[in-house]
């Protein structure tokens, strides 16, 4: 099988096969010559049966390859011996955390460490039903864990390390960091050993990375199946994409002439009109070029769930899943309803995954105690609602929604009690909305004491700004079972710490915090966010990240895996683009090409290990890379040695802990040591946050918690780490986490992580992993976008800013045109705030911004726009968009160009150049149940509605004045006439939706609005009649110097 340019593409993965060393094709068969590229082969040799698919002879060692056991002599090549060593050397290096997290703490530690009875029975994952802070010295031992809650009562004080006091404790710092680096010795010593497998009990008993460690043993290695890749990477078709590259190219060279015609030909006497237009087409232009180039290599996944099961999921054995901590956020529950919230807590518990690797967190940043008792509610509901699902594999499992399909549900259910069962659970919903929405009317009305508890204390949260951090845990792996006795997954409820005086950093700061909180508890290896309105709409969406993130060869490359969003509740036409379906469908399929997509704050599985600061390893060439691949693609080569030299790091995008600084503090000269483990642990202490417990598990790839830590210590961790002043002095949000600094800290979080050297992925299952709900009104709309792009200008004035940041890493060049664009482009509102004034000033005053159209510029002008309409076709093409949809989204850049981005962009530069900060506005959550669209005709009132409707009526108006003035001055006119006529009416189509918004349903329009607009349309309008009036002017003698008598 061969390309269009004659080279060999691999049967496996459709890649082009490449050459070997000495410039031949790669043939990786001898004996069938079977069409297979290095990687593939690589692949095979190293995870598969180590013989050619088609003929089934035993791969031979080629040059350049890494040796493998089982190689014969005769195939192995002297020179070669470097490139071993560099595999063994990364091999031991990718597992090293997990001999320095091997908790072993009796192994040659027995002396140090005096572990109690009660300490060797704590269960493999302690999760702690929570007690109040002043209860946990003396009386949480004896406490039952059923129902508990913990609160911290007193303020977060900074607490500083006492090396002799801290570091000597038994059990918690000097014996565990001794223990992590014994192992990470014993490794280097038997670096050069053959790798091999081990079982728990070789690893020993106190080992948390047994228990998920993924292990591989014969039979499954003789599995041909399991041996296959989790996910494929799937091309556009050539006939699709060649076309749409070429248009691209054609249009760019027509574009780069039609400048070149408007330059060259400016307008006498309309040089002010024409200099404005030629300076906004420019930055159009450039706008352009930021926004089409990053879809250059678009492309499609497959996953493969059926090779995940057979290789971490068997029938009948363990599970070996990696864990996931899944994060639900929620501030105002008046704006953000309960009943959402808890739909998307139930569609997690019911998740297809194994129920004792599943931890749902959700974060009431507001203190709120009605998300507080409907959380309670949910956890109580969900005793029913899960076992109903995992019996009937229902979907969506968000039981709102999944009552409101419109569908035969008898269809293809043949289990004789599904209909009494289904309409059991119906009634039993119905029951859970109706408590919901009690709990609902009872915090409308706060009393003048503060809510109050069932056993009678004060709610803590009762001021939302000065309270302290609350942690329940209502359902648990040995605490929370189903209605048939089954575990169920835990819920947590956080609320941290807030106190007057401290900065709390918003959502961003509520994620970091609820990223500490489930290290603690839990620690899975990999983390799902999503807003408290998204529900997991595909059961099965969770394992189908776990095909990217626990592929052996793509998973340790990857730092997040983004699902698109959907959404419910939207009127059929989507007439303010709600759905934004060109930027999922198109936009990020296009990134995911190059480095893969933004984090777009929502439905994303992020690696816990990149949120940490770390580095992925560095992946091994294979083959020389390409000329184009070279341009898209800025490296970083660094010396090894160089960055063991240094203590700190020049370049922020570097690192802010790797493994080599482990190696510095055992291996430093003159030290004995107990000076080297104090100044390693130190080093992440001061970079992650004074906690012992936290700091372990920032060691442990695999997840887990320490066994040697008990619930009296989680307890006091979990709450110490959400407190207030846990983040003073380190890398938190500036480094680690979720990054502060924007309002929109998902753009600049993803931006850190793609700087570092990171790739992401976008997964795009056809049931759709996540939907959730939209504001349809056109206010709360375009107060969203908005907020989007006012973080986008706070980016754009930060250190952050991706034009000038992280240069010194491994970000790709078309990744970074992404990021540019997607920085600032509000500041595209004043250009195009101007161009859509000039068809009114135009007809207003019978000029134009261009001269007398010749033959060669009507040529120009014709192309233009051809090359624009076959651009959208083709794209339209290859991603499937409607042409509905695409249209939707070109009216409302337009709208939201001059309403929302126009506003973001004064606020930002008030924020930052006089220091005014605007107030963070949540997104209302609430869904169109009813299905009438009623909300998509509520007009409320907001300064962001009076420019785009003063362009409407100063158009509209325009284009009166423009024809009355023909009219006036005979058929000449008509000609020029035309072109003007024609800007005026794009203008106005592209503001049609904006004006069927005001219009309403009852054709109602508020008042402000309209003085507003009509003031200002009142004062362009005279300014028209001052400069050009209807009636002809007199052309006659001049009286000042003639006199009447003249």
């Amino acid at each position: 099988m061969s390309n269009s340019a004659g080279e060999q593409t691999c049967k496996i993965c459709t890649e082009n096969v490449g050459r070997a060393e000495n410039g031949d094709p790669f043939v990786a068969c001898d004996v069938c010559s079977f069409s297979v590229c290095r990687p593939c082969y690589e692949y095979e040799r190293r995870y598969g049966n180590q013989s050619c698919p088609q003929c089934k002879h035993k791969y031979k060692r080629h040059k350049g390859s890494p040796a493998i056991p089982g190689d014969k002599d005769e195939d192995c090549f002297a020179d070669d011996s470097a490139s071993e060593f560099s595999y063994t050397e990364n091999s031991q290096k990718e597992k090293i955390s997990e001999k320095m997290l091997g908790w072993n703490l009796t192994r040659g530690k027995g002396k140090e460490v005096d572990h109690s009875d009660s300490d060797k029975e704590v269960s493999p994952n302690p999760i702690p039903r929570l007690i109040r802070k002043l209860e946990v010295s003396r009386e949480s031992s004896a406490a039952s864990l059923e129902g508990q809650s913990v609160s911290s009562t007193t303020a977060a004080s900074r607490r500083t390390v006492d090396p002799v006091k801290d570091l000597g404790s038994t059990g918690l710092r000097n014996a565990a960091w001794r223990e992590r680096v014994e192992g990470w010795k014993m490794k280097q010593e038997n670096r050069f050993s053959p790798v091999r497998s081990q079982s728990a009990s070789e690893r020993g008993v106190y080992d948390s990375d047994a228990t998920t460690n993924v292990s591989v043993d014969e039979a499954l290695l003789n599995d041909e199946a399991a041996r296959q890749p989790l996910s494929r990477k799937v091309s556009i078709r050539s006939s699709q994409i060649n076309p749409y590259r070429l248009v691209i190219t054609l249009r760019l060279i027509i574009l780069c002439l039609f400048l070149h015609y408007r330059v060259t030909n400016p307008v006498p006497n309309a040089f002010g009109l024409w200099l404005v237009s030629v300076i906004c087409e420019i930055w159009f232009a450039i706008s352009w070029i930021l926004d089409q180039f990053p879809k250059w290599f678009p492309v499609s996944r497959e996953t493969y769930l059926d090779r995940l099961s057979l290789r971490y999921d068997r029938a009948g054995e363990p599970s070996q899943l990696a864990a996931v901590d899944i994060f639900v956020s929620t501030v105002d529950p008046l704006k953000e309803p309960p009943l959402v919230t808890a739909n998307t807590v139930l569609s997690i518990m019911a998740v297809d995954y194994p129920v004792d690797k599943v931890s749902c967190y959700v974060s009431d940043d507001g203190a709120a105690m009605l998300s507080f008792e409907s959380l309670a509610e949910t956890s109580e509901f969900a005793r029913k609602w899960v076992p109903f699902c995992n019996k009937y594999s229902i979907e969506p499992r968000a039981p709102e929604w999944y009552f409101a399909l419109k569908v035969d549900y008898l269809k293809d259910k043949v289990h004789p009690s599904f209909v009494k069962d289904r309409r059991a659970m119906k009634r039993e919903y119905e029951r859970f909305k109706i408590r919901i929405n009690a709990l609902v009317s009872k915090a409308q009305k706060v009393p003048g004491e503060g809510w109050v508890m069932q056993d009678g204390t004060p709610w803590p949260g009762n001021n939302t700004r000065d309270h302290p951090g609350m942690i329940q845990v209502f359902l648990g792996q040995n605490g929370g079972l189903d209605a048939e006795g089954n575990e169920l997954p835990r819920l947590v409820y956080v609320s941290r710490e807030k106190r007057p005086g401290f900065l709390h950093h918003k959502k961003a700061g509520a994620m970091n915090a609820l990223v500490r909180v489930s290290a603690v508890l839990t620690n899975g290896p990999f983390l799902l966010n999503l807003d408290c309105d998204h529900y997991i709409n595909n059961s099965k969406a969770l394992r189908e990240a776990m095909c990217f993130l626990m592929d052996p060869e793509l998973g340790k490359q990857v730092c997040y895996v983004q699902f698109p969003q959907r959404f419910d509740g939207i009127d059929k036409n989507d007439r303010y683009a709600n759905r934004n379906t060109v930027f999922f469908d198109i936009n990020l399929r296009g990134l995911d090409g190059i480095q893969g997509p933004v984090y777009v704050g929502t439905g994303c599985v992020f690696n816990r290990t990149a949120l940490y600061g770390y580095e992925p390893p560095v992946k091994p060439k294979h083959k020389r890379a390409s000329v184009l691949s070279r341009l898209c693609v800025v490296s970083r080569k660094k010396d090894s040695k160089s960055r063991k030299g240094s203590s700190k790091h020049s370049d922020s995008t570097v690192p802010v802990f790797n493994l080599g600084d482990i190696e510095e503090g055992v291996e430093a000269p003159g030290l004995d040591d107990d000076k080297t483990l104090l100044m390693s642990q130190m080093r992440l202490e001061k970079r992650f946050g004074q906690s012992d417990i936290f700091v372990a598990s920032t060691l442990m790839e695999n997840g887990g918690v320490p066994l040697y830590a008990t619930p009296e210590n989680l307890l006091k961790e979990a709450i110490h780490v959400i407190s207030c002043g846990y983040e003073d002095t380190t890398e938190w949000g500036t480094e680690i986490g979720w990054i502060y600094g924007s309002v929109t800290e998902d753009i600049l979080t993803g931006f850190k992580m793609h700087a570092r050297g990171w790739r992401s992925i976008y997964c795009m299952p056809k049931l759709p992993a996540f939907k959730g709900s939209a504001p349809i009104n056109l206010s709360d709309r375009l107060n969203q976008v908005l907020r989007w792009a006012l973080g986008s200008i706070e980016i754009l004035f930060s250190r952050h800013c991706p034009i000038w940041y992280g240069y010194g890493g491994r970000l790709k060049f078309l990744e970074r045109f992404a990021y540019v664009n997607t920085t600032i482009y509000p500041i595209t509102s004043i250009p195009l705030l101007m161009y859509c004034t000039l068809p009114a000033v135009c007809l207003f005053t019978n000029q134009f911004i261009i001269p007398e159209i010749s033959n060669l510029a009507s040529v120009w002008f014709l192309s233009l726009f051809l090359s624009i309409f076959a651009t959208g076709v083709l794209e339209m093409r290859w991603s499937g968009v409607g042409i509905d949809e695409w249209w939707r989204n070109e009216q409302f850049w337009v709208i939201g160009g001059v309403s929302a981005h126009l506003f973001a962009l004064v606020q930002g530069l008030l924020k930052v150049l006089v220091g005014i900060d605007t107030n963070f506005t949540v997104t209302s959550k609430a869904s169109d149940e009813n299905g009438d669209s009623a909300e998509l005709y509520l007009i409320k009132w907001t300064t962001l509605l009076i420019p785009p409707t003063t362009l409407l009526i100063i158009n509209l108006v325009g284009v009166v004045a423009g024809i009355s003035y023909a009219l006036n001055s005979g058929y000449q006119t008509w000609g020029p006439l035309f072109g003007k006529l024609f800007f005026a009416f794009w203008v106005i189509v592209h503001l049609y939706p904006f004006l069927k918004g005001l219009m309403g349903r009852q054709n109602r329009t508020p008042t402000v609005i309209v003085v507003w607009s009509v003031l200002l349309s009142s004062i362009f309008s005279l300014l028209w009649i001052r400069v050009d009036p209807f009636t002809s002017r007199f052309i006659g003698p001049d009286v000042k110097e003639c006199g009447y008598n003249c």
